[in-house]
C-alpha cells in the first residue's frame, strides 16, 4: 500500500507554475515528492522541445536524474500511444533505452498494449496494466500477461462520482473473478482525485496523487507542487490506520 507520486503526465506548462518539465526538474520535484512520504514515481519524459517523448535520448536523461535523485525510489514511465504517434515508433524507442525505467505502464484500451507489454517483458521492465474500463480489465485477464504484471492500475477517467466509483466496482470484480492477484493501485483524475484517495485508503490498496492528475488539494485549494500532494495524501493513509 503505498502513495505514488505522478508529477507531470501529458500536461502543458500552463497547467501549473510548478509543472516539471526537463529532466533536472524532474529530479528536482521527484525528491521533494519522495521526501513528503511518495514511495515510487510516475513521469513523463520530456525531449528540448519540453513534449512527451518515449525517444532514448529524453528517456535515459530523464531516468538517470531521477536515479541520481533519488537513490533507490523505483521510477516508472508512460508509454501512452499518443506519445510517439506509431505502434512501430513506440517499439522501437523502447528496444532503445539504456537507461531503464524500473517499471513501465502500457493502457490496456490501446491496440499494441499485448505487443507493448511483451517488449517491456523482454527488457525487464516490469507492466503497469493501466485498466480504464471493464473492457479493459476483460482484456487483460484474456491475455496471458493477467498474472504476470508488476501491478495493476485503476484509473478512473469519469468525473460524476457515483458513475466513477461503478466503473472501478466493475474493474476490481473482473479481476477478483479472474483471480488476478496483482498489487492494485487505485486513482481519479480531477473532481475525483480525492474521493479515490480515501476509497484507496479505506480498501487498503495503494494510490497516486500528482499535477498529472490534479492540482487542487483536499480543501480545493491550488497545491504549491507535487510535494504538497503527496504530503496530503500521506496525510490520509495515515488517518486510516
Amino acid at each position: 500500500m503505498i502513495v505514488q507520486a505522478c508529477i507531470n503526465g501529458a500536461r502543458s506548462a500552463d497547467f501549473h507554475p510548478a509543472l516539471p518539465l526537463d529532466a533536472d526538474a524532474m529530479a528536482r520535484d521527484g525528491a521533494a515528492s519522495v521526501a513528503a512520504g511518495a514511495a515510487d514515481l510516475h513521469v513523463h519524459a520530456r525531449g528540448a522541445d519540453r513534449l512527451e517523448s518515449l525517444a532514448p535520448a529524453a528517456m535515459d536523461r530523464t531516468v538517470l536524474a531521477l536515479r541520481r535523485a533519488c537513490p533507490g525510489t523505483l521510477i516508472g514511465v508512460s508509454t501512452g500511444a499518443w506519445i510517439e504517434k506509431g505502434d512501430l515508433r513506440t517499439l522501437v524507442a523502447i528496444a532503445g533505452w539504456h537507461e531503464l525505467p524500473d517499471y513501465a505502464s502500457v493502457n490496456l484500451s490501446e491496440t499494441a498494449a499485448p505487443v507493448v507489454m511483451e517488449s517491456l517483458r523482454q527488457r525487464g521492465i516490469g507492466i503497469e496494466a493501466g485498466l480504464a474500463s471493464i473492457a479493459d480489465a476483460e482484456r487483460l485477464i484474456s491475455l496471458d500477461h493477467g498474472g504476470r504484471v508488476l501491478r495493476v492500475l485503476i484509473e478512473i477517467s469519469e468525473q460524476a462520482l457515483d458513475e466513477a466509483f461503478a466503473v472501478a466496482d466493475g474493474i476490481e470484480k473482473v479481476l477478483e473473478r479472474a483471480g488476478i492477484r496483482r498489487s492494485i493501485l487505485l486513482h481519479g483524475e480531477n473532481a475525483t482525485v480525492w474521493p479515490f484517495v480515501e476509497r484507496a485508503a479505506a480498501r487498503k490498496l495503494s494510490t497516486r496523487v500528482g499535477l498529472e492528475d490534479g492540482k487542487e488539494l483536499p480543501d480545493g485549494g491550488i497545491a504549491a507542487g507535487n510535494a504538497a500532494l503527496v504530503a496530503a495524501a500521506v496525510t490520509i493513509y495515515r488517518a486510516g490506520r
